[in-house]
């Protein structure tokens, strides 16, 4: 019997763990991939809104913000990257400026600090690159950007040696009310919780439905991305967004904490929730786009395109107004709270999604905290970025970091061992891409895959025939011999 049991191992899921993990609860995580991180939070533009977007009384701006203010210190905390890089929302028509001033009062009623707006002199000034066609930009000098599977991965290890339970590789197939709470049947067996907290992305709705008669649609909304080499890295030094549509924020072009430079998203609705293909028609649609704002960005620089989900609400039945993130216990399910509908800015909220939701919870079972709490997390060894000192230090208490597996990213052996042994380890080759970078580069895993999947072998004790890149029947190798494969499970 858990206390509390969260569906769903994304950022969301994952920021509420690592708060509840603080009190004396019995706490488990059940995640129907094989890895944390793999859905919305995997994919998206790694950016930490300053908090102007939203409308203002809503909640989705009050989490904004405060989740904005809470990153910095949190990635301190829990030893991820972060950089407080500022943005700026550009205006390509003089007639167009009122709505930068709208957004500017947007964003002091919602309590953004420093907003200014700048004329194109100013915005030349400290963005060189942008179009001839910018005539003015509001500034946001509180806007970041952050590793999104960095942070995910670093609030799940943290909730982990917390004792937060992870069960990944999971389905949850029923919902029932218990004596005590919920039933949660799944392909694995049953599990039974006093409070059942359903943070399940693109799937909220059918977690949510299998419990509440107040039915709820999500809608996926896919976003394809475009990332380039870090030779162009430097070509943009902030966040440069275009004045928002009713589709979103526009073709963002942004620096990433990796060195990188992204463009995109596209806004599509889609029916299919593992619909995350790209497309010619969507990479033209972010190249054509992001060219306003930085004219000339080099085509040939593009290592890889991406597409991500967002979990957009379309319909909650007995509601009129669904543009919110809904966070709340469900009106007939006491003790069943959802965190739906957490599209953009849900990465920037999650710290203070975590602290909502955890509020919620200590109403319904006012646990005590606990006096031996460890509120850091220190992360993987990164030589790339090691000084020449933490360098040696590192290989002489293991030579394996002496060993370079992957060029492009400089990742060593001892790094990808690192990863698979820690709380909530790596165990496809994903996993291990998202927490140390190794096939993050040029040649995104060409030449180091053979030997990350041989390391993933020996640290699992299985055949390399067993490791997978991501999911189901993301097999590498076939056995010849026609025997099953068998399942990886933690």
């Amino acid at each position: 019997m858990y206390d509390v049991i969260i569906i769903g191992a994304g950022v969301s899921g994952c920021a509420i763990a690592r708060e509840l993990s603080a009190y004396e609860l019995r706490i488990a995580v059940l995640e129907k991939e094989l890895d944390i991180c793999e859905g919305t939070s995997k994919a998206n533009s790694g950016i930490v809104h300053a908090g102007y977007d939203a409308k203002p009384g809503t909640l989705k701006a009050k989490l904004n913000v405060e989740g904005s203010r809470k990153m910095k210190a949190l990635s301190q905390e829990l030893d991820f990257p972060y950089r407080q890089s500022g943005s700026l929302v550009l205006c390509f028509d003089e007639a167009e400026i009122p709505k930068l001033v709208e957004l500017k009062e947007r964003g002091e009623k919602n309590g953004v600090p420093d907003l200014r707006i700048l004329d194109r002199e100013e915005l030349i000034s400290i963005e060189p690159s942008v179009g001839e066609k910018a005539v003015a930009a509001l500034y946001a000098p509180t806007g970041a950007i952050v590793c999104p599977f960095g942070l995910t991965i670093a609030l799940a290890e943290n909730a982990a040696e917390n004792g937060v339970e992870f069960h990944r590789g999971i389905n949850v197939c029923d919902i029932q009310h218990a004596k005590q709470g919920y039933l949660v049947k799944t392909d694995q067996g049953e599990f039974e919780t006093g409070v059942l907290i359903n943070a399940a992305g693109v799937h909220a709705d059918e977690i949510h439905n299998m419990i509440s008669g107040y039915k709820m649609k999500i809608v996926p909304r896919r976003g394809e991305y475009l990332l380039y080499d870090k030779r162009v890295g430097g070509l943009v030094s902030h966040t440069l967004f275009q004045l928002p549509t009713a589709l979103g924020k526009g073709i963002l072009v942004t620096p990433t904490v990796h060195g990188n430079l992204l463009t995109g998203p596209t806004a599509l609705d889609i029916e299919n929730k593992e619909g995350v293909e790209t497309s010619g028609e969507g990479i033209r649609q972010v190249q054509e786009k992001a060219a306003l704002s930085v004219p000339n960005i080099p085509g040939k620089q593009v290592i890889t395109s991406f597409a991500g989900l967002r979990a957009h609400i379309v319909e909650i039945q007995g509601r009129s107004d669904v543009e919110d993130f809904l966070i709340e216990e469900a009106e007939d399910a006491p003790g069943f709270i959802d965190v739906a509908g957490i599209e953009s800015p849900g990465l920037s909220s999650a710290p203070a999604i975590g602290e909502y939701v955890a509020g919620l919870v200590m109403k319904i079972l006012k646990p005590e905290r606990k006096e031996q709490f460890i509120s850091t997390r220190k992360g993987i060894p990164n030589m790339a970025l090691a000084s020449d000192e933490e360098r040696h230090k590192l290989i002489q208490e293991d030579p394996k970091y002496a060993n370079v597996i992957c060029r492009c990213e400089m990742v060593t052996e001892g790094e990808i061992i690192n990863a698979i042994r820690r709380p909530v380890g790596a165990v496809t080759t994903d996993g291990i891409k998202r927490r140390t970078r190794a096939g993050m580069g040029r040649c995104q895993a060409g030449f180091c895959n053979p030997r990350v999947v041989e390391i993933l072998a020996g640290e699992l004790s299985v055949d390399e025939s067993e490791i997978r890149k991501s999911g189901v029947g993301s097999w590498y190798l076939t056995k010849s011999d026609g025997e099953e494969k068998g399942e990886l499970h933690e």
